[in-house]
């Protein structure tokens, strides 16, 4: 049975609330793995997480969120040809948008220390953060877990070793602070779904 089972069973059985107080009643007894440290740093940034075990998975997720945000048949921006049938399937416009509703990506890694997502020119081309869609659906895979920043920017290094990304950034705020946090000074928050499928 993977970690994520453990901590959340079937993906669309435990309520949001059930998930949050059966993770938060583990973290605290001193088991910190990686992917742990990722699920609940992202969550504590707003993030929303949704756990796929295979593909099939991962398309009724994408659907239910599209579902959720009224966003079928609406345009996206999407820079990925891999994650164009995806998008094909729900009808989704993605050829030259003016108006995307979300941006539909993968990401270079996902950083535990500050449950953040790592990107690239490779799933964002130029754009800065702020200069994307508000709406973000990620699909990554438990692989792309890593321990802190550092260890993304060799991991980028190491799968690109000819045709290296420009525009390496993190997003790392995913819902508006209620009180000013200079931390977060420059950054805009996001309403970021994450769909991570299980890989290991």
């Amino acid at each position: 049975m993977s970690l994520f089972s453990k901590f959340f069973g079937s993906s669309n059985l435990a309520s949001d609330e059930e998930k949050e107080s059966e993770f938060s009643e583990s973290f605290t007894k001193n088991t910190t793995s990686i992917d742990e440290t990722f699920i609940f740093n992202f969550k504590k940034n707003g993030g929303k997480f949704l756990y796929c075990e295979n593909a099939d998975e991962v398309k009724e997720q994408f659907e239910n969120i599209l579902e959720e945000n009224d966003w079928f048949e609406s345009e996206v921006l999407c820079y990925e040809p891999a994650l164009y049938t995806m998008l094909d399937d729900n009808k989704l416009v993605y050829e030259k948008p003016l108006n995307p509703k979300f941006i539909f990506a993968s990401c270079e890694n996902l950083i535990a220390d500050e449950g953040s997502i790592l990107f690239s020119s490779k799933q964002i081309k130029q754009n800065k953060p702020n200069e994307l869609p508000v709406n973000i659906i990620i699909l990554a895979k438990t692989s792309q877990i890593i321990g802190a920043k550092s260890d993304g920017l060799s991991a980028i290094k190491k799968k690109y070793e000819r045709d290296y990304p420009t525009n390496i950034t993190t997003i790392k705020y995913f819902e508006k602070v209620k009180e000013e946090d200079f931390t977060q000074y420059g950054s805009s928050a996001k309403n970021l779904y994450l769909l991570l499928l299980e890989d290991l």
